[in-house]
């Protein structure tokens, strides 16, 4: 068999390693075959070969020696399917679009790579861009997009009102948008998961981290910790709640915030931190003003990102099936892409997990606890 590569040509042996293998005769080329010259070098029907090499579901009907010879010839011949006429065919361009607000640890990226792993599976390419929450750039990027045809769009962690003109599953999205599909968290029940495990530790005082303004979930959780918090006649004092300003994906926001609480001397036995990554810059901040976690202050987050698991102490948090949700909202838009599903919109509620590791522990009996000389003051970074 001869092959062509760039500018040299040379003279392959194929070894006869199978039945399949030894089935299919030596012969010359000088270029890629196409679809007819396939189907007529293996003695089928044009079809068949196209209905195997596209990967079309009919083809599960066809014999599996058969596909393995197609394969086999179309590998020899070097033949491709041609990407553009199957997707004129089929009407689709096997592509979707996933807006994230960045690609950083944590929440992002473990959403995208339930999205990756489903769409990989089906044999989908994605476009992945980064809204930054800037309301532009999420008003913007889905009519690039759509210009660049998108089957299907997956929006994660934005505000979203718009119908388009292509399916659409939004992750973590709280407003009702007609036909779109909206994967969210029961925030109530992370709610009396995180709190219940507190009280039930012995904590009356307990400082809240808010998220940013900005980010969908923050205000739905704030409502939700305020709500089952009075509802139990333990509402958290507003001197104790604390919010983040920055658009950053860094533990420097609970960091920061940490620094100010403590230095304002109010006293808390227990802190829930927005997500885990502002849980773990909180850590540190408690532990530069000479305080132990959880013997003086318990941190408890939200997500259970990758690194919660790994680190000294364990990080105790309430756990999104975040990979999941993932998973779910790539395969909900492909469902409605390939038409075995309607676009029929709604919430999909998905179940929070309290995962209980070292951070969190009984309060303290004694009175608040007291700073080190050395940390009596935020310390700059």
């Amino acid at each position: 068999m001869q092959h062509r590569r760039g500018t040299n040509t040379g003279r392959k042996k194929v070894a006869s390693s199978s039945s399949v293998t030894s089935s299919i005769p030596n012969i010359k080329t000088e270029r890629p075959g196409g679809l007819k010259e396939l189907a007529d070098y293996l003695g089928l029907a044009p079809a068949t070969v196209s209905l195997v090499m596209n990967g079309s579901p009919v083809a599960k009907t066809i014999a599996k020696d058969t596909k393995a010879r197609i394969f086999a010839a179309a590998k020899r011949l070097g033949y491709r399917p041609n990407f553009m006429a199957m997707c004129l065919r089929a009407r689709r361009s096997f592509t979707i679009g996933v807006m994230i607000p960045e690609v950083s640890e944590g929440y992002n990226a473990t959403v995208l790579s339930g999205i990756e792993d489903y769409l990989l599976q089906e044999g989908y390419f994605y476009f992945v861009a980064s809204h930054r929450f800037q309301p532009d750039l999420i008003e913007e990027y889905p009519d690039l997009f759509i210009y660049r045809s998108v089957d299907g769009l997956i929006v994660l962690n934005a505000p979203w009102r718009r119908e388009l003109p292509v399916p659409v599953v939004t992750v973590s999205c709280h407003h009702q948008v007609k036909g779109v599909t909206s994967i969210v968290l029961d925030h109530r029940l992370a709610t009396e998961l995180a709190l219940k495990h507190l009280w039930e530790l012995g904590h009356k005082d307990i400082a809240v981290i808010k998220g940013q303004t900005f980010t969908p979930d923050s205000e739905i959780r704030w409502n939700m910790i305020s709500r089952v918090a009075k509802e139990a006649g333990r509402p958290i004092s507003s001197e104790l709640v604390l919010r983040i300003e920055d658009n950053l994906a860094s533990p420097d926001l609970g960091y920061h915030v940490t620094q100010k609480l403590i230095a304002s001397r109010k006293h808390f036995t227990a802190l829930f931190a927005f997500n885990d990554i502002a849980a773990i810059g909180a850590i540190r901040a408690i532990h530069e003003f000479g305080l132990r976690v959880p013997e003086d202050v318990s941190v408890i987050g939200f997500d259970d990102i990758d690194s919660a698991a790994y680190q000294n102490p364990g990080l105790t948090t309430i756990r999104q099936p975040l990979r999941e949700m993932g998973r779910m909202a790539a395969q909900r838009v492909l469902a409605e892409v390939t038409g075995a599903a309607e676009p029929t919109g709604g919430e999909v509620v998905v179940q929070p997990e309290l995962i209980v590791r070292g951070t969190t522990a009984a309060a303290r009996r004694t009175s608040s606890p007291t700073l080190s000389r050395s940390a009596a003051v935020p310390i700059a970074r």
